[in-house]
């Protein structure tokens, strides 16, 4: 993977965490329901060690902030987490596409 295509994908895990962290609170009310599916999700990948950002290619300094995020990400659900992978996944394609014809051109 290029620095391009990290840098892609963690600014799309900074604004899913965001978007999500900011529905804690709506309209001045505190959605106890949201930080629930935060805490949980977080606890389970913190117990099974699931790390996102390991699985695209971009290990952690510090081991457990690539689990607290992945915990933040799965805590939107299974149709967001659906949705995400298949956008990383067309981006890991067409960079190998695009690292192929580079090649083939030189």
């Amino acid at each position: 993977m290029n620095g391009f295509t990290e840098i892609i994908i963690l600014a799309a895990i900074s604004e899913a965490v965001w978007e999500h962290l900011k529905m804690i609170f709506t309209e001045g009310k505190f959605n106890i329901n949201r930080l629930g599916a935060i805490l949980i999700g977080i606890l389970l990948c913190l117990a099974t060690g699931a790390n996102f950002l390991e699985v695209v290619g971009l290990p952690t300094k510090i081991d457990y902030v690539g689990q607290i995020l992945t915990g933040l990400l799965i805590s939107r659900g299974a149709n967001f987490i659906h949705d995400f992978l298949t956008s990383v996944n067309n981006l890991q394609q067409y960079t190998r596409i695009e690292n192929i014809n580079r090649r083939n051109r030189e």
